[in-house]
């Protein structure tokens, strides 16, 4: 039998929403997850075992694999709600951009990508801090869903900027050019913001961050909505 398939065989039973079981369950898979943020932050990814993980957790080693079946899994199970923010944010820009009808419209859809820059330091600056610190190193191993998303916001990043330029919003410059220079710009902030430098109020970062882009970047002619 495969090892995967014996780690399946071996998993909990979730038992039934809502029960005891599962309340049960998913207490123990945030124990875990919270022992593996804390020691991937302090050492990163490739320095933490899974002794060292369930040890942090207080919990017996051989009790890892019945909640996820690799440092791969565990990692994309510590970075999904974050994920889940940063993508639908991207998305909703993407769409309104489509649809906007006017100037002001169309700034306004590009700017919703600021607003969850506020939204991920509020809600997961572990997260956030585990994604600068990893995102840039090989793909490979437990950085696999860390490295998969950058490739995925780096997309969107293109196809927005795509859309802005289309939409007369943007300078007709290289859109990798200005694409990455907004990407870049937003990682260095968040890690600013996380390593506590004096850069003003953490919170008024994200609507900052928006305006110089856009008026860095903005076409001739096109206004700012105030």
């Amino acid at each position: 039998m495969s090892a995967a398939r014996t780690r399946r065989r071996q998993a909990v039973r979730p038992g039934p929403p809502g029960g005891l079981r599962a309340t049960n369950r998913a207490q123990r898979e945030l124990t875990i997850r919270d022992a593996a943020l804390t020691l991937f932050l302090e050492r990163g990814l490739d320095a933490v075992s899974v002794d060292d993980i369930m040890q942090r957790a207080q919990m017996a080693k051989g009790s890892f694999y019945r909640y996820f079946e690799s440092h791969e899994a565990l990692v994309a199970a510590i970075m999904a709600p974050a994920e889940a923010l940063v993508l639908r944010a991207l998305e909703v820009c993407r769409k309104a951009l489509a649809r906007a009808a006017t100037k002001d419209a169309q700034i306004d859809a590009y700017r919703t990508v600021g607003a969850v820059v506020a939204s991920l330091l509020m809600e997961y600056p572990g997260q956030v801090r585990l994604y600068l610190q990893e995102c840039r190193a090989p793909n490979a191993g437990a950085r696999r869903p860390i490295v998969s998303l950058a490739e995925r916001i780096t997309w969107y990043a293109l196809d927005i900027t795509r859309r802005a330029q289309t939409h007369g919003i943007l300078k007709p410059i290289p859109v990798a050019v200005s694409a990455l220079t907004v990407v870049g710009a937003a990682e260095r902030l968040l890690h600013a913001v996380l390593q506590e430098e004096d850069i003003g109020n953490p919170l008024e970062v994200p609507e900052q961050l928006t305006r110089l882009i856009l008026d860095g970047l903005k076409a001739e002619g096109v206004r700012l909505p105030r």
